[in-house]
């Protein structure tokens, strides 16, 4: 059984007892780290396939965090006198495969349509006035359509009370 998690903004197919280098994890060698990001989890039709995420858990330990090698910057512009050299060696993790799959992450799921509360709209004097004769419409407010915007917004302030 395999699964393909979410780490370092990158995507990794792993199984039971492979070795991976991740981008560099806050933990240090010898400590359990859990990957909650699994996009899919088995194989062929018993596949589970999240959206985005499938709520299961990887389960890996850190052998060891390092750095990989080194890769040379040139910058060079001809007859300008303009060199510039520069090096980088980017942080990684390695991280051994311990367990697929066997424990649950708590799932986050998207608040519902119905759930999500309106908030308040704060008007102000740089809204257009169509925006304000909306939020007032919204609100069952009546406005006169030919009146200023200051007297829309403060009628929607005065209702709002």
């Amino acid at each position: 059984m395999y699964a393909i998690i979410e780490t370092g903004g990158k995507q990794y197919r792993v199984q039971e007892g492979d070795v991976i280098c991740v981008e560099k994890l806050k933990a240090e060698a010898g400590e359990v780290v859990n990957f909650d990001h699994v996009l899919v989890l088995g194989e062929g039709e018993g596949a589970k396939v999240g959206t985005p995420y499938t709520g299961d858990v990887v389960e890996g330990k850190v052998v060891e965090s390092g750095k990989g090698k080194k890769v040379v910057i040139f910058k060079y512009k001809a007859k300008k006198d303009y060199r510039k050299k520069q090096g980088h060696r980017q942080p990684y993790t390695t991280v051994e495969i311990l367990s697929v799959g066997t424990a649950k992450a708590p799932v986050k799921e998207a608040p519902k349509a119905e759930e999500v509360k309106a908030e308040e709209v704060k008007v102000s004097m740089s809204m257009k006035k169509d925006e304000l004769l909306a939020i007032a419409k919204e609100n069952g407010i009546d406005v006169d359509e030919k009146a200023t915007k200051a007297a829309i917004i403060e009628a929607i302030e005065n209702a709002g009370k």
